[in-house]
């Protein structure tokens, strides 16, 4: 059975290591992000997902390239993380978290479900701060928090077709992302890893591992499921 991956933001962090590691099990890999996955056999549809009408760019070429494959694998990966508040944040930074997070994501299963055999899967990729908060990410705590809601949603509107859907929510993840924005600061390095249960940041390919488990996994149907190392509660 022919195994199709469509990810949106695989260029790097969790959707790179997601992307290599469908494309080692031989799945056809199509990323949708505004840079490149630059891993030999994907294909990557250059796209801003914030744009509304974005999918207009795009569907052709996703569809013909997922034509043949009987089981599909669409993950939601893509988001975007400012720093803003509830008291003091822009709308606009807002309007595009939504846009990339919940927009996207609903857009693309309308265009993608029809195509989905039996044993196809939508991940949704959540956060700790999907059911937790912060100060100062207040776009993306309410994004995040949302997409747990959209996959519920999801899993009842598919119940009975053969496709299940699950919310994976990493906790703190060692990616070029966090890596910038920490900017080299050890001090914070070590207060994350003092957070986990084992002392350490997760690499991105634990939480690839976990999605691809979970993929295929029609059991798991309707879960949030937490890959953090057993983050401390404070």
């Amino acid at each position: 059975m022919r195994e199709g991956l469509v990810i949106t933001g695989a260029s790097k962090g969790i959707g790179f290591a997601t992307a290599k590691r469908f494309l080692a099990q031989g799945a056809r890999v199509v990323n949708l992000s505004r840079t490149r996955c630059e891993l030999a056999g994907v294909l990557n549809l250059t796209v801003d997902l914030s744009l509304p009408g974005f999918e207009r760019s795009v569907e052709a070429a996703l569809l013909e390239a997922i034509s043949d494959c009987e089981r599909l694998v669409l993950v939601h990966n893509a988001y975007m993380m400012e720093r803003d508040t509830a008291d003091s944040g822009s709308p606009d930074v807002l309007r595009r978290s939504l846009e990339v997070q919940l927009v996207a994501p609903a857009i693309l299963n309308r265009m993608l479900i029809p195509k989905m055999g039996s044993g196809s899967s939508i991940v949704y990729v959540g956060s700790t701060l999907s059911e937790k908060a912060v100060a100062g990410v207040f776009s993306y705590v309410v994004a995040k928090h949302a997409v747990v809601g959209m996959m519920r949603a999801t899993c009842q509107d598919l119940l009975g077709r053969g496709i299940h859907t699950v919310c994976i929510c990493p906790g703190v993840t060692d990616t070029e992302t966090l890596r910038k924005r920490v900017g080299g600061d050890e001090a914070v390095f070590e207060t994350l890893r003092s957070m986990t249960g084992e002392g350490r940041l997760i690499e991105p390919d634990e939480i690839a591992q976990v999605i691809a488990f979970a993929a295929g996994q029609p059991v798991l149907n309707g879960t949030v499921i937490h890959a953090n190392l057993g983050q401390k509660e404070h």
